[in-house]
């Protein structure tokens, strides 16, 4: 009878052996991000109401608050992720994350409290007390701790739950870590919809005290379910980060910098590794190629054939990778630029908070369960399109027929736009129906528009979303090397880290601009005074002019790999 190997054994072994990983470990990591996402997205879309109506914060100013918070919670990850490779591992980077995120939920739910807030308001006034500088620090540290939670458990929880699994690239491996990344990211969609709907409900009809404090319960069960298999992880030990290896070729290029390059053929050696298929590098971008030449072989090389100073000579593999990576950032930045019409939920919450969301005479949608409309969406669009669609079309064809990657990112450019284009359609009839029935003062008023004026924009949102963020994906993967797969798991999330600085910018400009002694600003307070319309026609524009930047970005990059497939 043969003797099952060590990792068979680690998988089918029960959880009290000694033994460590295997798939015992991953309901544990799996409920961890199940609750810290559950938490987190229940209080997030929430907050801007929180800012305007309990703490009286300018709509504009709260949401620049709103999306410094967002940067911070998408960047955040890249730096956890950086720290956790190189120094500290994944087990210790989401166990310092979930007590950031716990500490973080307990402060905003102090918040809550009478003595930590301004005093109510009946009506707005000139009377109306604002927030003192203790009140807005407790309420800005919670905030900082949310982004720094965030970023330790979402940089290290899929990399960790696959630890768990081994290095192993057998069949059956592959399928149960198919299967493990299949059952993650549904996991955190289910989470993300239960939290704009379930938890928003409770902040809306029972009160932010409560409201705030099931997300405080909600981390505490995701910390537990964490921590109780502590004994049974496989904790890696942190290793080089790739941030380090992409620096060291951008340090080494400039510290040979007075290497001459030449077309012709010489006797200079590029530094490889064994048993790379990479011997020499590519033309493109020339000057990085410094970084890689061996100019004294005793010098630069240690007895054992390692650099002895991987910061002034790096691997063929190394710069190539740098190459890769500088070669998708123009497609990356146009991607970037879709995520900004994302990144305008605050105001969105603002708007169907004035309109009528019965569906009956009892029961009313929270305004900020409405972008969950987009989650549905993506879900309903990719199963349709994966397994109705694409079989359908093909069967018809007699062949394999599906949009290219950059077809499909494109499509999601100019979904996007034209959503952005509905939605200040839909804003100038809401307004329009403020000022028709007198409410050009009263911003809370619920007017008599449905708000399902708001629908087109959450439904081509959602398309936009699907075909270009998860066409975005699958390119960074296609695109960049194997040994680059974690650099592409973090450029979408700096892509919405950057989104939300540009929003930030924009919206500060825009307010500055429009605004006058006797002028509200487009972006005021006062929606009913505002032009939200005219904002989002802006933003329609330059979606727009990103359409056009993204077409000529692409017929720049040439095909794709999967194109190159397809013509085979």
């Amino acid at each position: 009878m043969d003797c099952p190997s060590e990792h068979e054994q680690m998988i089918t072994e029960p959880l009290l052996s000694n033994r460590k990983g295997g798939i015992r470990t991953l309901p544990f990591i799996l409920a961890n991000e199940a609750f810290e996402s559950l938490a987190n997205y229940g209080l997030f879309p929430n907050l801007i109401l929180y800012l305007t109506r309990e703490y009286r914060i300018d709509a504009a100013k709260g949401a620049h608050v709103l999306f410094l918070l967002s940067s911070a919670t998408n960047f955040t990850p890249i730096l956890g992720a950086f720290l956790a490779d190189t120094y500290v591992g994944r087990y210790r980077m989401i166990g310092f994350g979930c007590m950031a995120s716990l500490l973080g939920m307990v402060l905003l739910w102090l918040t809550t409290f009478p003595e930590a807030r301004p005093p109510p308001c009946v009506q707005l006034s000139y009377n109306c007390k604002s927030a003192t500088t203790l009140q807005l620090l407790l309420l800005y540290t919670a905030f900082c701790f949310l982004a720094i939670g965030a970023g330790g458990i979402r940089s290290s929880s899929l990399a960790f739950g696959a630890d768990q699994l081994g290095t192993s690239n057998s069949l059956e491996h592959a399928r149960i870590r198919e299967s493990f990344f299949s059952w993650y990211y549904g996991i955190v969609a289910a989470s993300v919809f239960l939290g704009m709907t379930f938890v928003v409900y409770i902040q809306d009809n029972i009160g932010w005290m409560v409201g705030f404090g099931v997300p405080v319960v909600l981390m505490i069960l995701s910390s537990l379910s964490f921590f109780v298999a502590s004994p049974s992880y496989v904790k890696s030990k942190p290793k080089a980060s790739w941030i380090t290896g992409l620096a060291q070729v951008v340090v080494g290029s400039i510290r040979n910098r007075r290497i001459k390059l030449s077309s012709q053929a010489t006797d200079k050696v590029d530094y490889h590794t064994t048993g790379s298929m990479l011997l020499v590098p590519s033309e493109k971008l020339r000057f990085l190629n410094k970084a890689c030449i061996i100019r004294n072989p005793q010098e630069d090389l240690t007895p054992d054939g390692k650099a002895s100073d991987p910061w002034s000579l790096c691997t063929v593999d190394q710069v190539e990778d740098l190459k890769a990576l500088i070669k998708v950032i123009p497609i990356w930045s146009a991607g970037m630029l879709k995520s900004v019409n994302v990144s305008q939920g605050s105001f969105l919450v603002l708007q169907a908070s004035t309109m009528n969301r019965h569906i009956t005479s009892k029961f009313e949608v929270p305004a900020a369960s409405f972008p969950s409309i987009v989650v549905l969406v993506i879900t309903t669009w990719v199963v349709l399109y994966d397994r109705i669609i694409i079989p359908l079309v093909s069967r018809v064809k007699g062949k394999i027929v599906c949009l290219n990657l950059k077809q499909r990112m494109g499509i999601g450019i100019l979904l996007s736009t034209i959503s952005m284009a509905a939605l200040a359609i839909a804003e100038s009839f809401r307004r329009e129906t403020a000022i028709k029935e007198g409410f050009p003062d009263n911003p809370n008023a619920e007017l008599h528009i449905s708000a399902m004026w708001l629908l087109p924009y959450f439904v081509l949102s959602g398309l936009a979303e699907a075909f270009n963020a998860i066409g975005q994906n699958e390119f960074f993967y296609t695109e960049l090397p194997k040994s680059m797969s974690s650099v592409a798991s973090t450029l979408q999330g700096l892509g919405l880290s950057a989104a939300s600085l540009v929003s930030s910018f924009i919206v500060s400009a825009v307010r500055d601009f429009t605004k006058g002694e006797a002028q509200e600003s487009w972006v005021s307070s006062n929606i009913n005074k505002g032009h939200y319309d005219y904002y989002y026609w802006l933003l329609t524009i330059l979606s727009l002019v990103n359409f056009i930047y993204y077409l000529v970005c692409s017929k720049s990059y040439g095909p794709c790999r999967q194109e190159k497939w397809f013509d085979r």
